[in-house]
Parts: C-alpha cells; structure tokens; sequence
C-alpha cells in the first residue's frame, strides 16, 4: 500500500468495479472498467460514473446521450482485463473479445455477463481534474434478488491500463 494517508485511505475502501459501454453515433461500442462511481441523489435517482479523459470511451461517451453501467461480479475478472487493459485506440476489435448487445431502444451495449446493469441517461458532464463525470438518471436497471459478490478494486489491481490517465 503506497505511503500517502490519501492513496491508504482509497485502498482501505476496495469499492466495487464497473464497466461502462457506449455506443458512438454509427452503433459501433466503446467501452471501459470504472472504479470511479456512486449513488449521487436519491429523488430525482441519479447515479455518477467517471471517465478518463485519456480514455477512447470517454471520446465516445462525450458526445453520447446513453451509457450502460455494469456491476461486475467476483467471477467478470476476465472481462475487465479486456476494458481495463485494452483500449480501442490501439485494437479497434476490443469488442469481438467481449460478448454483448445492442439494447432494444437505445442501441447502447448491454453486456452479457454482469446480471446487474444500469442504463442511464446522461443528465450532465462535470470536470473533475483527470477524469469527467457524467450524471446519469436510470432509464432501465437490472438486478438479480441476490446480486453477485462484486469485482473489488483490489482484485483488478493486476490489471495493467490500457492508457495514462
């Protein structure tokens, strides 16, 4: 665990890892692992995601009005080295690697594996330093009556990024 009080206290929190996916305007997906996210408002619901503004999702999500987030599970470990540690920028066939579909309505990429997802539609887009946010409020969600035991950020620490952020 690195020495700064700040970088201890991150790693004391060991958050669950998502995956967002988004489609650009000729249905072509985009899509990466996110530690970077939480509940922001309860009535209207809305919900957070951060982007690297280094990351060929965030070049796609920016113009987006829709982005899918993915709760992954303990066992998704293969497929957040594929968004975590691929990126589009240098192997555009990311996604012949991951198995997925375009929702119904929104053409947006749902993911096959995670049984918990949330489609949301990006309310606003904040600055944050390194990363940008977006505000999503849920347009559809899926969850199991038992969710999966979540992806931690430790267990994705081995995962090398595809990019700088």
């Amino acid at each position: 665990m690195a020495g700064d009080p700040f970088d201890r206290f991150v790693a004391a929190v060991d958050h669950a890892m998502v995956a967002v996916t988004v489609a650009d305007g000729d249905g072509r997906p985009a899509g990466c692992l996110v530690g970077f996210h939480t509940q922001v408002s309860i009535d209207p619901p809305r919900y957070m995601v951060c982007l690297s503004s280094a990351n060929h999702t965030y070049s796609v999500a920016r113009e987006a009005d829709v982005l899918a987030v993915h709760l992954l599970g303990a066992g998704d470990a293969a497929l957040a080295r594929v968004l975590g540690g691929e990126t589009e920028d240098e192997d555009p066939r990311k996604f012949t690697r991951v198995r997925w579909s375009p929702h119904p309505r929104f053409g947006t990429p749902v993911l096959d594996g995670p049984s918990c997802w949330l489609l949301g539609q990006v309310r606003e887009r904040v600055d944050a330093g390194d990363h940008v946010m977006f505000v999503l409020s849920p347009l559809e969600a899926r969850a199991p009556q038992e969710p999966p035991e979540p992806l931690r950020l430790d267990d994705a620490s081995s995962i090398e990024p595809g990019h700088p952020s």
